[in-house]
């Protein structure tokens, strides 16, 4: 019986979906997304109807089993697809609960009372430049615990670094071989300090890109106030925009790729307790460190891999969902592609390691869990990807019917499981699901990735370690285009064959039933994701950092005169002011809060709406800027969509260009 008589059944299934659409408008009016039970609803829901998809799926939309290409198509793209949906049922469980730690970081702040614990800071690096270095060792400095030691862990061997090490005042420390890569690099530094008279009581972990804000350690080290907590670990915020929100001009309108998994993702595994660490921003107690004998080598992600060495030595891994971090995203998209590659190919690893979720362990039956939902994430999400482009041209080319659906049902069990699950997702995470966006991110890392998950499930061991490169000249658009070849093929072939099904299966005369209007819409949204995917590879140029582009009030000296103006932009070596005039070559000083002294500087530019100005600061300021841009103040970027925002950033991305 219809749920709608009155109507027929493509008018029926058109109102179970506008139902289930304005279900899901309500919830913000009446969900609190802290609240366990609400989230669980939520989420229940949304399981439900993933299930009942699941069960129309493989119930009705098959082909016959048997040898033909149709069977097997059908069969194979339904697997993927199943395979997929339980990934997204252990998310869903993931989700349903939260927890944030920031009152009981207020709670128990300072309980080690008038004698700080003694912090060493590890720096691991590689190859990252100088000015890289600076600003982290800089932020370490500037940390408001005293009572610290900042150690330079240089796997490259440099001269110039143990000199310049030497002249700002930090430990250095070199090996002679790479064994181990970062996690080698690590055990290294802790088997000297436990050489040292007197050992540090935690270790703190940087990433050479990564500046710590001034209550990184404060903050942090209030956790360790119960005594079964091993390591806490926090948020990556990232101060320049990634690939994808640099290319389509969105750094101020859509967050960077990872911003789900940090404010979203780990909170919510936190609750379960099976938060992980992610080697930059954490920090461990020395003692829990020493009692599983370092960092286990046997995975290229050697932070998940120390989760899981100290949860089978029976020490917690906590999660402090605040900012106080900043690094750099990958600046391009090879960087990009490459460091996710590298991520999938270490849980791999894991997975076929000592303690992977089949390895005999003290592992509990959770953390177990935590693994494969992690590997049901890389070997399911991105194959899928791949195969939703694939399975619709083999209609278009080969007459392959991989889902013979009637547009009722579709409409009914697929439309009313994807937007719920979008409302819902976009309710717990402030709008972070944007789709096409959403896809693109996956569908540029899909090749890479997919090769990377099942070479590395039959041969974990003995492929290249590639660190991701930061730096360099991003002056020039560069088109990837060998990136870029295979969206464009597959944007080429899916156009193509509409067009031949335009022209030999006359679609005027379409039947709901035969599964041709699902494999139209199919090729319609998979013709926008891949033209959109294409663009993505167009890399735009970086001419410079944006590190503060707050509008702030500053004072321009010249000669006698004082200017009170505005700066729009500000980077560590140039400026933009408002509300000012002046020749190019014209000398200066500026002042700025909170920076010693007034900075020399020189026009160098004339812009719409005043000046651009050279900063010519002395080592003192230098400092003073980097604390500013990176050890003070809120999260860099975005946390949410802002969807208004989002539209304009994209129209102003493809229309004339503007300085």
């Amino acid at each position: 019986m219809l749920p709608f008589p009155h109507l027929d059944e493509l008018g029926s299934a058109t109102m179970h979906l506008l139902l289930v659409i304005g279900m899901a408008g309500l919830l913000p009016n009446l969900i609190d997304t802290k609240r366990t039970l609400h989230r669980s609803l939520l989420l229940g829901v949304a399981a439900i109807l993933a299930l009942r998809y699941t069960w129309w799926r493989a119930t009705e939309t098959l082909a016959p089993l048997g040898f033909s290409f149709d069977a097997i198509a059908s069969w194979l793209l339904f697997t993927l697809e199943a395979l997929s949906i339980v990934g997204s049922l252990s998310a869903f469980l993931i989700l349903s609960r939260v927890k944030l730690r920031s009152d009981e970081a207020d709670k128990h702040a300072r309980w080690w009372g008038t004698q700080e614990p003694r912090v060493a800071i590890l720096i691991a690096t590689y190859n990252e430049e100088k000015d890289v270095l600076e600003r982290t060792i800089v932020g370490a400095k500037f940390l408001r615990h005293q009572n610290k030691e900042i150690i330079v862990c240089d796997d490259k061997r440099r001269d110039w670094l143990r000199d310049y090490c030497a002249e700002v005042g930090v430990r250095y420390f070199r090996r002679p071989t790479n064994e181990g890569q970062k996690a080698g690099n690590i055990n290294h530094a802790l088997d000297r300090l436990a050489e040292d008279p007197v050992v540090p009581d935690y270790v703190a972990v940087l990433d050479a890109d990564f500046v710590p804000h001034r209550g990184f350690l404060s903050r942090t080290i209030a956790l360790f106030h119960d005594p079964g907590v091993g390591l806490v670990q926090t948020p990556q915020h990232f101060f320049n925009a990634d690939p994808i929100q640099h290319n389509f001009n969105l750094g101020r309108s859509y967050p960077d790729e990872q911003r789900f998994f940090f404010d979203h993702m780990q909170p919510s595994r936190d609750a379960w307790g099976i938060a992980f660490c992610c080697g930059t921003s954490s920090i461990c107690r020395w003692e829990a460190l020493r009692d599983i004998g370092g960092l286990n080598t046997e995975s290229v992600t050697e932070d998940f891999m120390l989760t899981l060495a100290l949860q089978n030595r029976g020490w917690k891994t906590v999660y402090l969902a605040e900012p106080l971090t900043e690094g750099l995203a990958p600046e391009g998209l090879k960087e990009y592609v490459t460091q996710r590659a590298r991520w999938c190919l270490g849980l791999m690893q894991i997975g076929r390691s000592s303690l992977g979720p089949l390895a005999p362990s003290n592992l509990r039956l959770r953390d177990r869990w935590s693994v494969l939902d992690s590997i049901l994430y890389w070997t399911t999400t991105f194959p899928f990807r791949i195969a939703a482009i694939i399975f619709p041209l083999l209609y278009w080319y080969f007459n392959i019917i991989v889902v013979d659906a009637r547009l009722p049902d579709v409409i009914s069990y697929f439309g009313a499981y994807y937007f719920w699950i979008l409302l819902t997702l976009n309710l717990l995470s402030r709008g972070m699901v944007v789709p096409i966006l959403n896809d693109v991110s996956q569908l540029l890392g899909a090749i890479p990735i997919s090769r990377a998950a099942f070479t590395a499930l039959f041969k974990p061991h003995g492929h290249p370690f590639t660190v991701t490169a930061k730096g360099g000249d991003r002056s020039k658009i560069v088109v990837q285009w060998r990136m870029m070849m295979p969206f464009l093929i597959g944007f080429v072939l899916t156009l193509a064959g509409l067009f031949l099904g335009i022209i030999f299966d006359q679609f005027a005369t379409f039947e709901a039933g035969d599964g041709k209007w699902v494999i139209l819409f199919w090729s319609l949204y998979n013709l926008v994701a891949l033209a959109v995917t294409c663009l993505a590879c167009i890399e735009r140029p970086r001419r410079e950092l944006h590190v503060a582009d707050m509008p702030e009030r500053a004072v321009f000296a010249i000669d006698e005169s004082q200017y009170n103006l505005w700066i729009t932009s500000l980077t560590m070596d140039t400026v933009r002011i408002r509300g000012l005039k002046a020749p190019i070559t014209t000398r200066g000083s500026l002042i700025i809060q909170d920076i010693p002294s007034s900075i020399e500087a020189y026009v160098m530019a004339d812009v719409a709406d005043g000046l651009r100005l050279q900063l010519l600061p002395t080592d003192a300021q230098r400092e003073a800027l980097f604390v500013k841009f990176y050890a003070e103040g809120d999260e860099p970027g975005v946390t949410q969509v802002r969807l208004n925002s989002l539209v304009k950033d994209l129209v102003r991305r493809f229309g004339p260009h503007r300085s």
